[in-house]
């Protein structure tokens, strides 16, 4: 490798004031409002200090909102990668791609990808459809009569229970119950005590209270011991018992970089290439990365595909103001922009464009294959991502977060990342 030198100052343009613009989220159309700048370089230590400091960066233009004015407050939102541990879903993601890595299995039921968790609009959107199933059509006060009504039947039934000595009693909850199902109103029974049989099975020993079963595994541990110390003073070899297997959760690697067998329906590559014309992989894999890059924003975003040009994919994820720097203390990559590019069974499925900084790994935009979307591409790319941050931090330690971009609490395709980063965090 060549001998690095210090990068050049950074080459800025600010624009005085704040610009007012559509809002991506809620397309208010000048309720956007941020301070901006292009930057024609920038070094990768002055792009961390003002990422820091709430900025981000759009191609070469970079950009801070106006938090008290713009109509969706965006929060710079990171993740501490080192103590990072997944959860239910996640685990759950990374094993449906295993599994289809393995066997092509393909998951059924909900295959979008974020937000991973139901939102308001979904709660809001199930109580309709429950109205609408029932056919409910009455008003308050009726509906107030029938509650009323049901309470001085259940009420007499319980009387009538209890004067014949009975072991049954009404449930409390079976009223709320009757206006919810659209069942017809009879009580429910429940049985107090245990429901009759056999009584205990002869044929089984009886059961142990824990406390004794701590007890016996502790006088085993003790007579271990005893028996190895005696094996060691006469000169025998040490037999011990086998240990019982460990309750540690699997670590984000085990999960990721599972091994798969050799004869796997799929084969999945990550390949990190520089954002640079100048580099020939790159050059190479571009016309296959802007027809994906379309395909996506047809789909998802809606976008007319006359609209996605060259140019403008160039100018929004390629071109970077990023000065490419290689310390001799930094990662084997560098720092600077990337492509992180995910290619299944020789195509790319997607594709997460990264800057590379002296502090984090910040995540600028993913696009993937709708056709994929089973596989959960949004979640399964931020998982390789953290993955891939720690993988930094052992060679560079001060390389030990995850920016995630910006948060906007309105905007629920947004709540994965909280998910993930554990809720909003602050700047550095």
């Amino acid at each position: 490798m060549a001998s690095w030198s210090a990068p050049s100052p950074s080459l800025v343009e600010y624009f005085e004031g704040q610009t007012s613009f559509q809002c991506g989220y809620c397309k208010n159309k000048l309720g956007s409002r941020s301070y901006g700048m292009w930057a024609h370089s920038m070094t990768v230590q002055d792009y961390q200090d003002l990422i820091d400091r709430g900025w981000r960066r759009s191609g070469k233009y970079v950009y801070k909102p106006v938090m008290d004015q713009t109509c969706c407050p965006q929060y710079t939102i990171r993740c501490h990668p080192l103590q990072f541990q997944p959860s239910k879903s996640h685990k759950k993601v990374l094993k449906k791609m295993l599994k289809f890595l393995a066997k092509g299995e393909i998951s059924k039921g909900n295959c979008e990808d974020e937000p991973m968790d139901s939102t308001v609009e979904d709660a809001v959107d199930g109580d309709f459809a429950l109205i609408n199933k029932l056919d409910i059509k009455c008003d308050l006060k009726t509906l107030s009569d029938l509650k009323g009504s049901i309470e001085s039947e259940e009420k007499e039934k319980e009387k009538s229970i209890k004067k014949e000595g009975s072991k049954e009693f009404i449930h409390p909850q079976s009223i709320e119950e009757k206006l919810g199902s659209g069942e017809p109103s009879h009580p429910i029974k429940v049985h107090i005590g245990p429901k009759p049989g056999k009584g205990a099975d002869l044929s089984k020993p009886p059961c142990r209270k824990a406390r004794e079963m701590r007890k016996e595994r502790q006088r085993l541990k003790r007579m271990q011991q005893a028996s190895a110390a005696a094996s060691e003073a006469q000169g025998q070899p040490v037999c011990l018992l086998p240990k019982a297997k460990s309750n540690q959760p699997k670590s984000l690697e085990d999960l990721i970089f599972q091994s798969l067998p050799e004869n796997a329906s799929h084969k999945l590559e990550v390949r990190l290439v520089p954002a640079s014309f100048e580099d020939p992989e790159f050059n190479s894999s571009f016309n296959q990365s802007f027809s994906l890059y379309t395909k996506y924003q047809v789909a998802i975003h809606q976008e007319a595909p006359e609209i996605c040009e060259k140019s403008e994919f160039t100018r929004f994820l390629c071109s970077s103001p990023l000065e490419a720097e290689h310390p001799a203390d930094g990662p084997e990559c560098g720092y600077g922009s990337f492509h992180q590019q995910y290619w299944l069974d020789g195509k790319i499925i997607a594709v997460g464009v990264l800057d590379i900084l002296p502090y984090c790994v910040s995540s600028v935009y993913l696009y993937y294959d709708p056709d994929y979307s089973f596989l959960s591409l949004g979640v399964y790319s931020a998982l390789r991502e953290i993955a891939f941050t720690r993988q930094l931090h052992e060679k560079t330690s001060q390389l030990s977060y995850y920016y995630m971009g910006f948060y906007i609490h309105s905007c629920p395709k947004m709540r994965y990342k909280e998910v993930q980063a554990g809720g909003p965090g602050g700047s550095a």
